[in-house]
């Protein structure tokens, strides 16, 4: 039996859930005090995308290769992790650079910035 799609309402309301208030009320008052605007080139929501981004790839680098960063289970093995590439993605923030995580057989497809891809789709759907 497969299970029913999640609507978008269903997928905000679960990251609304999980996002805690006091941890973005601390990082806006951070941001404040040190004088970071909150949009903008270099602001806090293009940095807070850029590490989110970069985040959720080494999370796929490590389902892919079945092991996390420096664990010694990848030393000899078939297949690990290669170093970076950088890659500019336009999102609803503005252009994010992040690092792409490689693997030595080129063999991984991320899913949350795929390959050859320069837009994130919410920007897709705002231009449209």
């Amino acid at each position: 039996m497969e299970d029913a799609p999640v609507t978008s309402e269903e997928l905000e309301a679960e990251a609304t859930a999980s996002v805690d208030d006091r941890f973005v009320e601390e990082l806006v008052s951070r941001a404040q005090a040190e004088g970071l605007q909150l949009t903008g080139e270099g602001g806090l929501l293009q940095q807070l995308t850029k590490r989110l981004l970069e985040s959720a790839l080494e999370g796929e680098m490590t389902d892919h290769l079945g092991y996390d960063r420096h664990d010694s289970a990848g030393k000899n093995g078939a297949n690990s992790r290669n170093g970076k590439r950088t890659k500019t993605v336009l999102t609803d923030v503005g252009p994010v650079a992040v690092q792409v995580p490689r693997d030595r057989d080129g063999g991984f497809e991320p899913r949350i910035v795929k390959k050859h891809q320069r837009r994130l789709t919410g920007v897709d759907e705002m231009v449209l």
